[in-house]
């Protein structure tokens, strides 16, 4: 099959390897559409991955095509979108459902091969099966789609949220990259109507125009001065919600400087360094009494309320249009195009994907 193989730093080679040789309790698929992650750039030109040769990507959907000993046979040919993280099913967080917390995970295309290679082994427990009406590519993003739900449902709670949209809270989603606009989108579809966002593209501009935010509640950060807009718009008492997806030490502090009274902040961003506070920053959370939350997963368990079937469930209504924010389209040989776009900066993009027919 054809595959790219990350060697080293900087090293990514597309050629012909072997397909992957299916264990029991694995199936493997066929991959149909894969996702390029902001974190698969670093991994791939600055950091290095966790084990190399390793074939990177982590959000994709595809076809089973083989099943392993252990495995039902019903899986065969079934559509399927992947959980990425692999858990050991043995620590504590495992033992409470808390996969997404598990000390001794594996993960697809960062510790073991994933999905920028025509097939990938994956074990039968990941898989969620595709309803017919959600594609390939929607199922290719169910992995960053389900993170910023993740993040939501932590944050507000289905009670706050009826609370939120009775009353006058504001709620604000800083960085709008992918999470930060499939958050927008989720918050969106739950009936919130002040949420404020803020971006610094022209193409995170237009997707939130797409989703219904207007002028007056989109801040442009690179032409306007954050504090002040954000203390105008919440007549200087500060946000209630606040989604910070950008991971810089300075956002983190400022969103923390702009909360009201007993405000709730989530954390999503991955940090680009080391993060510190300023003392004032760090009595702010203190005499406010900020709750200060962190994600960086999504829950998958198998049941019903967990993250991947509270996205599946919203795309099977029609109510989510992920596909929206897909900006660039590759074929597998075209990969690195997109990768160097990402890496370079050289165009505006949201969601770049791989898309296999």
């Amino acid at each position: 099959m054809k595959a790219w193989t990350l060697y080293d730093i900087d090293d990514i080679r597309f050629e012909d390897i072997e397909k992957p040789q299916i264990k029991a309790g694995e199936v493997l698929v066929r991959v149909r559409a894969a996702g390029i992650c902001g974190s698969d750039v670093p991994r791939i030109y600055r950091d290095g991955a966790h084990n190399m040769p390793l074939i990177p990507g982590h959000e994709f959907a595809g076809e089973v095509v083989e099943t392993g000993d252990d495995v039902d046979s019903k899986w065969i040919n079934k559509r399927v979108g992947i959980f990425p993280l692999i858990p050991c099913k043995s620590c504590i967080p495992c033992m409470n459902k808390q996969y997404e917390m598990c000390k001794h995970y594996n993960y697809l295309g960062s510790r073991i091969d994933g999905a920028f290679a025509e097939y990938v082994a994956v074990p039968a427990w990941n898989l969620i099966e595709l309803p017919d009406g959600v594609s390939f590519e929607q199922a290719a993003m169910l992995e960053p789609m389900s993170v910023a739900v993740h993040a939501m449902r932590r944050c507000m709670d289905r009670d706050v949220i009826e609370k939120v949209k009775d009353e006058k809270s504001t709620v604000l989603v800083y960085g709008l990259g992918t999470i930060g606009l499939m958050l927008t989108m989720f918050l969106q579809e739950t009936g919130i109507k002040n949420l404020l966002v803020i971006g610094n593209k022209s193409s995170q501009y237009n997707a939130a125009v797409r989703l219904g935010i207007t002028d007056e509640n989109y801040c442009d950060s690179k032409t306007n001065d954050v504090r002040s807009w954000v203390y105008e718009k919440t007549n200087g008492s500060g946000v209630d919600y606040v989604f910070e997806c950008v991971g810089r030490s300075e956002t983190v502090a400022q969103m923390i400087d702009l909360t009201a009274s007993a405000a709730r902040v989530m954390l999503i961003g991955n940090p680009y360094s080391d993060m510190t506070l300023d003392k004032k920053i760090y009595w702010k959370i203190l005499r406010n009494q900020l709750t200060v939350l962190g994600t960086w997963n999504s829950s998958f368990t198998h049941e019903e309320d967990d993250d991947w079937h509270y996205v599946l469930d919203k795309l099977g209504s029609g109510k989510i249009v992920p596909q929206m924010f897909i900006t660039h389209r590759y074929t597998m040989d075209n990969l690195e195009q997109g990768l160097h776009i990402m890496r370079d900066k050289s165009e505006e993009y949201i969601k770049e994907m791989i898309v296999i027919r």
